[in-house]
C-alpha cells in the first residue's frame, strides 16, 4: 500500500528484514519510546494471521525507513491496534504520512470500527501527531511501563488513544483525510 504522494509505501516484512527491524527498534533514538521485542516475537508476528507486520519504505528509491505492526486484524469486534511504529529518519514527515496510510488501511481495507494505540507520555512528538491526525485520548495507564533513560530508572504513563470509523469518515468528508 502506498501513500498518495508516493513518498512512502508499506510492504510485508520478510524474515530477511528482521535484522533491520531489530536494529531500528534497539537504536538509542527509539528505545525511550518503545518496549522492544525479541527477534522471536517478530518472527511470530510474521506468521500470526491476526497481525500485520510491514516494512516502511520511503524516498525516491523506496529505501527501508522503519516498520509498523498492526494487531487485531481479525478481531471480531473490529478493533485494530496500531501496535508499533518505528521510523529511523526523524523530522521528515514520514511519521505523519505513515499514520495517514495506516488509518486508510485500518478503516478501508480491514473495515475497523475502532483504530487504537497507546503511547508513552514522554513521547510528546507522537502525542501531538496522533492528536493532529484525529485520535482521541481515551485514558491513561499511570506509571505502567518501566523506562531507563541515560541510566535513570523510572516509570512512564501510557496514553490510550483511538479513532472510530465514523470519525474517520467525517474527516474524509471534511477533506481532512485523503480519499
Amino acid at each position: 500500500m502506498s501513500s498518495p504522494d508516493q513518498r512512502l509505501r508499506l510492504r510485508p516484512t520478510m524474515l530477511s528484514d528482521l535484522d533491520f527491524v531489530v536494529s531500528v527498534e534497539t537504536d538509542a533514538r527509539n528505545l525511550p519510546f518503545i518496549s522492544p521485542w525479541e527477534r522471536t516475537q517478530h518472527e511470530g508476528a510474521l506468521r500470526f494471521p491476526d497481525l500485520r507486520h510491514f516494512i516502511v519504505e520511503a524516498g525516491p528509491a523506496y529505501e527501508r525507513a522503519g516498520f509498523v505492526i498492526l494487531q487485531g486484524c481479525r478481531n471480531v469486534h473490529r478493533s485494530v491496534e496500531l501496535k508499533r511504529v518505528v521510523l529511523q529518519p526523524k523530522g521528515q514527515g514520514l511519521g505523519r504520512a505513515c499514520v495517514q496510510l495506516l488509518k486508510r488501511m485500518a478503516f478501508r481495507d480491514l473495515h475497523a470500527h475502532r483504530f487504537w494505540l497507546d503511547v508513552k507520555s514522554l513521547n510528546q512528538r507522537a502525542l501531538a501527531l496522533y492528536a493532529s491526525e484525529g485520535f482521541v485520548e481515551e485514558g491513561r495507564l499511570r506509571e505502567s511501563v518501566r523506562v531507563s533513560i541515560d541510566g535513570a530508572d523510572g516509570y512512564d504513563t501510557l496514553i490510550v488513544m483511538s479513532m472510530l470509523d465514523r470519525e474517520f469518515h467525517a474527516r474524509v468528508a471534511l477533506g481532512q483525510e485523503a480519499r
